[in-house]
């Protein structure tokens, strides 16, 4: 089974996070509520790898040559995510090079938005589904959505909108038409 080496860049600054994941989709979604704002996807990049030990490979190579470049885990990333090790400030250039001297030799390169786009659009984490139980679970608790934006539920659901948006892709036809159009009133 595959695995990736990923390099997800914040957003605004030069702080990444460095790491292996099987699933770089569900990693990423792990690792700020709001991912798709948090990091610059158009320089994220997943260094696809044949097998685990190979990425663990790559990412054990990497850190013991950045180390000089750790840095905290901002306080805006889950810190239940773990990984706080994984951060590295100055070192994008560095990663850059070792992934692209990879890719010459023939490992596949993914720019990470077209990739985790496809892997949302293949997934089975349904956001039409998702999106509905949401809006039910507001309604049964009694929350009124045109007039709670701040609540939990609220918030959940303008991000599993915001999310569909941010890849581009047409939310009329990913969650009900009531709730995109509550979305289009309620817009962050």
């Amino acid at each position: 089974m595959s695995a990736f080496l990923y390099l997800f860049p914040c957003a605004g600054e030069d702080l990444a996070k460095l790491g292996i994941s099987r699933d770089p989709l569900g990693r990423i979604r792990g690792l700020a509520p709001r991912w798709f704002e948090f990091f610059d996807l158009d320089h994220a990049l997943l260094l696809q790898a044949d097998a685990l030990a190979e990425a663990q490979a790559w990412e054990t190579a990497l850190k013991r040559s950045l180390r000089e470049y750790n840095a905290p885990a901002p306080l805006l990333s889950v810190a239940a995510a773990g990984g706080h090790t994984e951060w590295f400030r100055g070192a994008q250039r560095d990663i850059r090079t070792h992934m692209d001297a990879m890719a010459e030799q023939g490992f596949h390169l993914h720019p990470a938005r077209p990739w985790l786009r496809d892997a949302v659009l293949r997934g089975s984490d349904d956001p039409y589904g998702r999106a509905e139980a949401i809006w039910q679970a507001m309604l049964d608790a009694g929350v009124e959505p045109e007039s709670s934006a701040r609540h939990p539920f609220a918030q959940a659901l303008r991000d599993l909108c915001d999310e569909q948006i941010a890849l581009d892709l047409a939310l009329d036809a990913r969650v009900p038409s009531a709730i995109a159009a509550w979305h289009r009133r309620h817009r962050a």
